[in-house]
C-alpha cells in the first residue's frame, strides 16, 4: 500500500513526465541530426524495385548519354559552370539539372494504376514537377538531374501504349540550379518558390482529359492536322491565304505570339470549340449528318450557304493543345488544318532570331515564367495571386502587391482574398515556406477566387 502510494506521489508524477518529455526531445534531437547529417549530393545507385516494367534494354542503356529524344525533341548540352552553393562545396560538383515537358495521345483506360509506380519512382530520384494520367494519355513537365529524368522517361515508355513520347527539352539556370543543389545539400524542408518547380516533390493526377477540352469525341489518335517543321513555318504563316491562330489563352498571348496570328480570347482551352463555331458561324446540315460523304461532314452557315473554309496553321506551348484542337478543326470539315510540331519552344531553339517572326516572350509553365529565343530566361515575372506573368511596367502599377494582386486580377479580388493573400506571404518571408515550419514541404494556396480551376491548370500540365 505505501509503495502504491508512493508511487502515485506527485513528486513520482513529475519525474515520470519529465523522463517522458526528455525521451521525446532525444528521439526529435536524433531525428533531426540524421536527416542534418545525409549527404544525397553523390547518392549510391538507387534500388530499381520500381522497374519492374521497363525492358531490359532501358535498364542497361548507358545514363550518361544525352535522353534518347525523338528527332521533334531540342537537344542542348549537358554540364556548365555553377556557381557555388554554400561554404566548402561548389554546384558545379553537381550534375546538371534539365527541365523536360512531354505528352502522349494514347488508348490509355488503365491510366490509374501507373500512378503510384510513377510518383513512387519520382519521389526515389527525387524528380519534381507535374503529371496528368488521363483515358487518353499522359502530359507532364519534370525537372531532376539527367540521369534521372532518363529513368522516369524510360519507364514511362516501357508501356508500349506511350512509347514514343513527344518531349521538349530546356535548360535549367545556374542560379536555379544552385538553388536546387543547395536545398538537396543542406535543408531539411523544400525549395518552396525559388526552384524550377518545388524540390523533390511532385504531383501524379488522374484526370478525365491530359489537356482540358471539354469535348470527348475529339481523339487525336484517330485524326490530326499536319505537322510543320520549324524550318518551314515562317513561309506558311507568310501567305496571306493562310489564316494563323494562337491555341493558347489571352495571358499567355498577351506577352508574345507570331505575326499575323489571331487571338481567340479564351480564358481557358475549353473555351476554343466555342470561338471556332461562333468565328466561322458554323453548324451541322441535317443532310451532312445523313450523307455519306468523303470527309463524313459538311459545313455551312447559319444563312444555309455553303461556307468556304481557309487553310489554318496553328501553335501553341509545345504542340499538345494543337493536336486536339486540328483533331476537332477537320471534324467541322476543314481541309487544310497545320500545326507548329514542338511548338513555340521548339521554334525559339532552332530558328535564329534575325529570322525569326516571333514576337515578344513565350510563358512556361515552371517557376521560369517566360523564356525568349535559344530557351533563355525571359523578362517575366509571376503574380502570385493570379498566376499571370507581369512585366516590370506591370509592377510599376498601384495595382501591384508582392504576392497578392496585380493589374490583371485587383478588382476581381475581394479585401478578405487580398489579406488572406498578405497572411500567406508574411508567412513566406519569415518561415521560408508557406504555413510555418510545421507544414515542411507542404504549399497550400488558400486563395480562392473566380478564377481558381484555371490559375491551378497554369501551373503545370497544360505544361506543353
Amino acid at each position: 500500500m505505501a509503495l502504491s502510494l508512493a508511487i502515485l506521489s506527485p513528486p513520482f508524477l513529475s519525474f515520470t513526465k519529465c523522463s517522458s518529455r526528455l525521451s521525446h526531445c532525444a528521439a526529435a534531437a536524433t531525428a533531426l541530426f540524421r536527416t542534418l547529417s545525409c549527404t544525397p549530393l553523390n547518392p549510391s545507385p538507387l534500388p530499381r524495385p520500381l522497374h519492374s516494367m521497363a525492358t531490359t534494354a532501358d535498364r542497361s542503356s548507358p545514363l550518361q548519354n544525352p535522353l534518347h529524344f525523338p528527332s521533334s525533341a531540342i537537344k542542348i548540352p549537358s554540364g556548365g559552370a555553377i556557381k557555388t552553393v554554400d561554404s566548402g562545396s561548389k554546384a558545379s560538383d553537381h550534375p546538371s539539372l534539365v527541365v523536360v515537358s512531354f505528352y502522349r495521345f494514347a488508348d490509355f483506360p488503365d491510366h490509374a494504376s501507373l500512378r503510384k509506380p510513377l510518383k513512387d519512382l519520382c519521389e526515389e530520384l527525387r524528380v519534381s514537377g507535374g503529371i496528368i494520367l488521363a483515358p487518353e494519355g499522359i502530359n507532364g513537365s519534370i525537372c531532376g538531374t539527367r540521369e534521372s529524368v532518363e529513368r522516369v522517361l524510360n519507364f514511362i515508355q516501357s508501356d508500349k501504349r506511350l512509347k514514343g513520347l513527344r518531349m521538349v527539352e530546356s535548360p535549367v539556370t545556374p542560379e536555379d540550379e544552385a538553388i536546387h543543389h543547395g536545398h538537396t545539400s543542406s535543408s531539411p524542408v523544400g525549395a518552396g518558390e525559388d526552384a524550377p518547380f518545388r524540390w523533390d516533390h511532385v504531383r501524379v493526377k488522374l484526370k478525365k482529359e491530359i489537356v482540358t477540352f471539354g469535348d470527348p469525341s475529339v481523339m487525336p489518335t484517330k485524326m490530326v492536322g499536319k505537322y510543320v517543321k520549324p524550318r518551314d513555318w515562317n513561309a506558311l504563316i507568310s501567305d496571306p491565304e493562310t489564316m494563323v491562330i494562337d491555341v493558347r489563352n489571352m495571358y499567355e498571348i498577351r506577352i508574345g505570339k507570331f505575326k499575323r496570328a489571331v487571338d481567340p480570347c479564351t480564358n481557358a482551352f475549353r473555351e476554343f470549340p466555342t470561338w471556332i463555331d461562333e468565328q466561322f458561324e458554323m453548324k451541322k446540315s441535317e443532310e451532312s449528318e445523313n450523307a455519306s460523304t468523303e470527309d463524313g461532314t459538311h459545313m455551312q452557315s447559319e444563312n444555309g450557304k455553303q461556307k468556304s473554309l481557309p487553310r489554318v496553321a496553328m501553335y501553341c506551348t509545345g504542340g499538345i493543345r494543337c493536336e486536339k484542337a486540328s483533331s476537332f478543326l477537320l471534324s467541322k470539315g476543314f481541309k487544310e488544318v497545320y500545326h507548329l510540331e514542338g511548338g513555340i519552344l521548339k521554334y525559339l531553339e532552332e530558328v535564329p532570331k534575325s529570322e525569326s517572326l516571333w514576337e515578344g516572350e513565350c510563358f512556361v509553365f515552371d517557376k521560369r515564367v517566360s523564356v525568349e529565343h535559344g530557351l533563355e530566361p525571359g523578362t517575366h515575372k509571376l503574380c502570385y495571386g493570379c498566376k499571370q506573368p507581369i512585366s516590370d511596367e506591370d509592377m510599376k502599377s498601384p495595382e501591384w502587391e508582392y504576392g497578392v494582386s496585380c493589374p490583371y486580377c485587383f478588382s476581381s479580388k475581394s479585401e478578405e482574398e487580398k489579406e488572406r493573400a498578405r497572411a500567406r506571404q508574411r508567412q513566406f518571408e519569415t518561415w521560408g515556406i508557406i504555413g510555418g515550419p510545421d507544414k515542411g514541404r507542404r504549399n497550400p494556396n488558400p486563395v480562392k477566387s473566380s478564377g481558381e480551376d484555371d490559375s491551378k491548370s497554369r501551373r503545370f500540365p497544360n505544361s506543353i
